[in-house]
């Protein structure tokens, strides 16, 4: 009888499909961006872009929640497209910021809301301050790149921010201390 249980508990095992882990995929610089934006004294949206990332996203298509990712980039990658307002920005006003300053963001959970949807929980590092914070999450596309012919995926995320959570609050409530953000990037599939 033991044989006969330990036997069948073998074959179901085995029959059992595979657990496919998250594969490693690594960021597309030249098409992934943060667009932010902000109230300026009641007149207009403005707005301002970050670029250069590095990271990595560790992409789970049949388990999302298993997913993970970690980003940076650096703080002096921000273009506003107007010279002295970035020059202000990197200026003691606000970010202070030197030439190794880096922004991070790294997942610490993910909860899955829909088909292609979640909820991305990770700690924010900006100005030297680490805050936990959720990026609302879309899948656009996983799918081989049509030119490259390689796994390819697609993200767009948004949240929003208070800059003097960060101490880059001057000047508000004049110029909005709410800040706006739009994520959009592209993987690879790390070879």
């Amino acid at each position: 009888m033991k044989k006969a249980l330990y036997s069948s508990a073998l074959i179901a095992l085995l029959a059992a499909p595979a657990v496919a882990a998250p594969e490693a995929y690594t960021l597309d610089s030249s098409h992934s961006q943060v667009v932010f934006s902000y109230n300026h004294l009641g007149y207009s949206t403005t707005y301002g872009v970050f670029a250069g990332f590095e990271g990595e996203i560790m992409f789970d298509q049949e388990s999302p929640e298993n997913s993970s990712v970690s980003v940076s980039m650096p703080t002096k990658s921000m273009f506003t497209g107007w010279e002295q307002r970035t020059e202000h920005f990197m200026s003691e006003d606000f970010f202070g910021a030197t030439d190794e300053d880096m922004i991070t963001f790294t997942s610490t959970s993910i909860e899955v809301t829909g088909e292609d949807t979640a909820n991305i929980t990770g700690d924010l590092t900006m100005n030297g301050i680490t805050k936990s914070v959720v990026l609302d999450a879309k899948l656009n596309q996983a799918a081989n790149h049509p030119m490259l012919e390689k796994p390819w995926a697609g993200f767009d995320a948004t949240t929003t921010l208070l800059r003097s959570d960060f101490e880059v609050g001057a000047f508000a409530p004049f110029v909005g201390d709410e800040v706006n953000v739009m994520i959009s990037i592209e993987a690879e599939k790390a070879e």
